[in-house]
C-alpha cells in the first residue's frame, strides 16, 4: 500500500513540481494549502497595493494550486492558520520591531506553521504517513542539510526545526535545481510553470514594508544622527523602520557620501547612521545568540562556517556553548550583523543548529547603540 504524504501547496511553480515528483515516485499524493493571513481581520490596510484587487494573491494562489492538483489529479484541501499565524509569528515580529531589532518571519512561519501547525493536521486529521515542503533543502534521519542548488538553498530558513520535526518531512527539491523545475512544469505544461516565485513577507507576500508596519507600530518622529560626528543630518519617522546596514530610503541628499544606518536609541527617537568613512560602527567579530537550537547528531567543532542572514556567503567561525542554551560565536570582521536575526551554524552541508543574536561585539566592545 502506497505511504501517504501531504504536501503543501502554495500555488507556486516549486510545490506544484514536488506534487508530480511525488506521485512519480509511487506515493499517495494529497494537498493542503495553508491560508494564514487576512488583511482586512489583521489591518492590513497602509502599504497594501493588492487591498482594492477583485481578487487577493492569497485567492489566486489558491485557484492555481487546484488547478495544479486538478492536472495531476491528486485531491486538494483547505485550510486557515490566521489566528495560529497572528500568535506565534506575526506578534512576535511586531514585539521584536517595536524593540528596534530586525526578525526573520520566515523562520517562524517554519517552525510554527508549517512543520507544527500544519503537519499536526496532516497527521492526526488527514491520517498522513509523511508531510512534504517545496523547499530546497534535505533531511535525513532527522539531521537537516543543504539543498543541491546554491543559489536557492533554504536550510537557513529551517535552521530552527527539531530533530523530531525533520523525521517525518520529505523535501521533493533537495537535489534538483530551479532551473530542472522550471522545465518539468513547462514539459508538463502546468499551469503554475511560468508563474513568478512569492517574494515579500511570509505568507503575506509584497508589502510597501514602511507603511505597512505603520498599520501596527504608530510612527514616532525623530532626528537622524551621524553617530562619528554626533550631529543631525535629518529626519525619520520612526527608527524602528529601519534596519542595519539600510542605504536606501534615508531621504538623506547633498552629502559627499552616502549614509547607511549602523544603530537607534528608541528611547531618545534617534536613528544613527555612518558612511563608508567609517565602517567601523558596522562591523563587528563576536556575537551572543540566545536559544541555541542543535539539530546535527554530531559535528566538528574545527569545521565550523555560519550565515547570519540569508544568501550571504558562509563566514567561517567559532562557536563556544555557554549557559542557559546560549552560544558565543567568534569571526572575522562582518558588516551588519544584527540582534533578532538568526545565526545558522554550518559543518560543509550540514546543519549544525541556529540560534536568534542578541548582542554584537567589536574587539571586544558591545555595541550598544543596535
Amino acid at each position: 500500500m502506497a505511504k501517504k504524504v501531504v504536501l503543501g501547496m502554495s500555488g507556486g511553480v516549486d510545490s506544484s513540481v514536488c506534487a508530480y515528483l511525488l506521485k512519480k515516485d509511487g506515493y499517495e499524493v494529497v494537498g493542503l494549502f495553508m491560508r494564514n493571513w487576512d488583511s482586512f481581520l489583521n489591518n492590513d490596510i497602509s502599504g497594501n497595493e493588492n487591498i482594492d484587487q477583485k481578487i487577493c494573491p492569497q485567492e489566486q494562489d489558491y485557484l492555481d494550486a487546484k488547478l495544479v492538483a486538478d492536472q495531476l489529479e491528486i485531491p486538494l484541501y483547505r485550510i486557515d492558520f490566521i489566528k495560529e499565524y497572528w500568535d506565534n509569528v506575526f506578534s512576535y515580529l511586531i514585539k521584536e520591531y517595536e524593540k528596534g531589532r530586525t526578525p526573520n518571519p520566515d523562520i517562524f512561519c517554519n517552525k510554527y506553521i508549517k512543520f507544527n501547525a500544519f503537519s499536526n493536521y496532516a497527521f492526526n486529521e488527514l491520517k498522513a504517513d509523511y508531510i512534504a515542503m517545496g523547499h530546497y533543502a534535505y533531511a535525513k534521519n532527522g539531521e537537516l542539510f543543504r539543498g543541491k542548488d546554491k543559489l536557492k538553498d533554504q536550510s537557513y530558513f529551517l535552521g530552527m526545526l527539531n530533530n523530531n520535526q525533520l523525521q517525518k518531512v520529505l523535501f521533493p527539491l533537495a537535489k534538483i535545481t530551479k532551473t530542472k523545475v522550471r522545465k518539468i512544469a513547462n514539459k508538463l505544461k502546468l499551469a503554475t510553470a511560468k508563474k513568478k516565485d512569492s517574494t515579500g513577507i511570509c505568507f503575506i507576500g509584497e508589502r510597501q514594508f514602511t507603511k505597512f508596519l505603520q498599520n501596527y507600530i504608530p510612527a514616532m518622529p525623530g532626528n537622524i544622527i551621524d553617530i562619528s560626528t554626533n550631529k543631525q543630518v535629518g529626519k525619520h519617522i520612526g527608527a524602528m523602520y529601519y534596519t542595519i546596514g539600510q542605504r536606501k530610503g534615508l531621504n538623506l541628499g547633498g552629502f559627499e557620501k552616502p549614509y547607511f544606518v549602523v544603530g537607534h536609541n528608541l528611547k531618545n527617537k534617534e536613528l544613527y547612521v555612518a558612511n563608508d568613512n567609517h565602517l567601523e560602527y558596522l562591523l563587528s567579530d563576536k556575537l551572543i545568540a540566545s536559544d541555541f537550537n542543535k539539530i546535527a547528531h554530531f559535528f566538528n567543532e574545527k569545521k565550523l562556517t555560519a550565515k547570519f542572514r540569508y544568501r550571504q556567503n558562509d563566514i567561517p567561525i567559532k562557536l563556544k556553548l555557554l549557559a542557559n542554551n546560549n552560544i558565543e560565536v567568534t569571526y572575522p570582521d562582518t558588516e551588519a550583523v544584527t540582534p533578532g536575526q538568526a545565526i545558522v551554524i554550518y559543518q560543509g552541508k550540514k546543519v549544525v543548529g541556529a540560534a536568534i543574536i542578541e548582542k554584537i561585539y567589536y574587539h571586544n566592545k558591545l555595541k550598544t547603540y543596535l
